[in-house]
């Protein structure tokens, strides 16, 4: 006879199988921590061991991620986040680490020439990830789209320190949010718009442009011309794009 009770034995599931894979938002709340330590690195990186100016890029880093992570959860079709989204998180680390020296009123720097470049290098990849991994999503283009936009805002504050350009640089970093201020009380403005490679290449040549404007030793005239010349590159693509939603307001 046996002297195990069968009945009280129950199976035992592996390690692997208790474990559930974490959902998206989980995946990006995880990732976040690790690009806030480098938010930290890289902004005292940028100005030193100065608490304000780190505590400012990390506020502003924490509440971008915490809104990301709730649009994700609620948007996010995919099973996964996929490499994609890491790479505009990194972006978006890039971002907040550059508010640090516009408390600090740096101005134009080759420090921030190369965090500003390196963004836009990054610029494109993840687009090229999320089709790569079957991961395209409305939620990764909005993302991308509002990373750009902060990365654009965030180098024309940058630049108006510089006293080659002023106050006029900061309109360079504007168009997005006066276009979705204008979204506010017209609806119709607020309607998807296609895809056009012509705004793809004017949002390249807006973040080049401010990039560029970063750089120490950047000639006064050639400063004077690309500042032009960007601000009306932006207001033929808006205002195409502004165009087209008209036509179709009804």
């Amino acid at each position: 006879m046996s002297l195990v009770n069968h009945d009280t034995i129950r199976p035992v599931r592996s390690v692997t199988a208790l474990r559930s894979p974490l959902r998206p938002a989980a995946e990006f709340l995880r990732a976040a921590v690790v690009g806030g330590i480098c938010v930290a690195i890289l902004s005292a990186s940028l100005v030193g061991a100065a608490p304000w100016p780190i505590g400012a890029a990390l506020g502003l880093y924490a509440a971008a991620a915490a809104l990301t992570a709730i649009l994700l959860d609620r948007d996010y079709p995919h099973p996964s986040l996929g490499l994609c989204n890491l790479v505009t998180l990194a972006r978006l680390v890039c971002v907040a680490a550059l508010v640090a020296p516009l408390v600090t009123a740096t101005g134009p720097s080759w420090a921030i020439f190369a965090v500003g470049a390196f963004a836009l290098s990054l610029d494109g990849i993840d687009g090229w990830l999320a089709r790569r991994q079957n991961r395209v999503s409305a939620f990764g283009a909005r993302f991308d789209m509002e990373v750009d936009a902060g990365l654009a805002f965030v180098l024309a504050l940058n630049a108006a320190f510089g006293a080659e350009y002023g106050l006029v640089a900061v309109l360079l970093g504007l168009p997005r949010y006066a276009f979705a201020a204008a979204g506010l009380a017209l609806p119709w403005i607020r309607r998807p718009l296609p895809d056009r490679l012509g705004r793809k290449a004017v949002c390249v040549l807006q973040i080049g442009g401010l990039v560029a404007l970063q750089a120490p030793v950047l000639p006064p005239l050639t400063a004077t011309l690309l500042v032009p010349v960007t601000a009306g590159a932006l207001l033929w693509s808006f205002a195409r794009d502004v165009v087209w939603l008209w036509q179709r307001r009804a």
